[in-house]
């Protein structure tokens, strides 16, 4: 009587273990997060539910085994039984595996389609991903971005402090409102990249040639962060995702402003077609260009990575002929990593990001690259 006491208190302490366990669950790094979306919540409560649901399993299957072992031990004189081909036994534990798992399929099988139905959504964004940032378009609003890590060079090399959301920041953040459905259409320019948010419970690969969907509702203000969740290169781990989530009068007021901001780029972009800027001036901007865009592959010194990426100091492309040079970061270089800026930069920033190249990072061919270059090469393979 005493052991089977003992057992029992030792089979109560494991429940109560599990138990706690559980109720600290959303205070754990280690558990799912709540998120700020009704289909968060959802997940959230399933997957905690299924985790009842084992550690209930996991006492009765361990404490029968544990009892049986204790009590009938060899040392004890024990001897096995022998029997076999019991119907109702083979029924009964057929039967109860079977409405354990309906009972948890139900509600799972719920959210799942509620995941996927992305009609009647109030705002449309597509997604693109590339190697090795996000782009965002706001359908019917004329309002397109992309949205690069901010962390700097100097912090990834341990030369500057890391910050409070290393590799976990962005220059421009995806900006939403909440309490309003936003559908998501993803694709990809080059490899498949996967668009993450914990916090909405958003995970959908974005697949060159193919249109994945996805939406979210969010129920809180506030800044949530995300990150590529498919190995798609080198600097993988350099593709994070930050929303802004506002009020929606707040939302409403940020739109217009990027909308006049966009514009206003637009015209800066137009009448630098026409301007003449000095090497300094090049210099500065292609230094910026550079080490945003370019020296994820390049190094920010310049010197490459041999057999993956070529080096920038002293090669052909930069050090021979402009045109080449300007043509391979306009279009880009079929069969290779290196994307065609085009549609990606300005003009003025492809010319700086040239002349840069081509006068610094141990180069000094000393010619001058102007926006004005830049778009008559463009006009000139249009009309090809």
């Amino acid at each position: 009587m005493k052991s089977l006491q003992l057992i029992l208190w030792r089979l109560s302490s494991v429940l109560l273990i599990c138990i706690t366990a559980s109720a600290r669950a959303e205070e754990s790094a280690y558990n799912m997060t709540q998120g700020v979306t009704n289909i968060s919540e959802q997940v959230y409560d399933l997957h905690m539910l299924i985790f009842y649901i084992c550690c209930a399993i996991a006492v009765v299957v361990f404490g029968a085994m544990f009892y049986s072992m204790y009590h009938h031990r060899k040392s004890k004189g024990a001897v096995a039984a022998h029997f076999h081909e019991s119907t109702k036994v083979e029924v009964i534990w057929t039967v109860i595996p079977i409405i354990i798992l309906v009972l948890m399929a139900i509600p799972a099988t719920k959210t799942l389609v509620a995941m996927e139905d992305t009609s009647q959504s109030d705002l449309t964004i597509k997604i693109t991903g590339s190697q090795w940032k996000w782009h965002y378009s706001y359908f019917g609003e004329d309002v397109e971005f992309f949205s690069l890590l901010a962390t700097s060079q100097k912090a990834i090399d341990g030369i500057e402090e890391k910050g409070a959301h290393y590799l976990l920041e962005v220059d421009n953040p995806l900006v939403l409102p909440i309490n309003r459905k936003v559908r998501f259409l993803m694709t990809a320019d080059d490899v498949i990249h996967s668009w993450w948010v914990p916090d909405f419970a958003v995970k959908k690969d974005t697949i060159p040639g193919f249109i994945n969907e996805a939406w979210t509702r969010i129920d809180k203000p506030g800044v949530y962060r995300g990150q590529c969740a498919e190995l798609c290169g080198r600097a993988h781990g350099f593709m994070p995702i930050v929303v802004h989530a506002m009020e929606e009068e707040k939302y409403d007021a940020w739109l217009i402003a990027k909308k006049a901001e966009l514009e206003k780029a637009k015209q800066e972009a137009a009448a630098s077609l026409t301007a003449s800027l000095s090497l300094d001036e090049l210099m500065s901007v292609g230094e910026k260009v550079y080490l945003d865009r370019c020296a994820v592959c390049h190094q920010a010194n310049g010197a490459g990575i041999p057999g993956a990426f070529p080096a920038i100091t002293g090669s052909k492309v930069a050090t021979g002929d402009v045109s080449s040079h300007i043509d391979i970061v306009v279009n880009g270089r079929s069969g290779t990593a290196m994307q065609a800026f085009s549609n990606q930069l300005t003009d003025k920033e492809i010319a700086a990001v040239v002349t840069y190249q081509r006068n610094g990072l141990g180069n000094s061919v000393g010619d001058l690259v102007q926006a004005s270059d830049v778009n008559q090469l463009k006009a000139s393979k249009e009309g090809q």
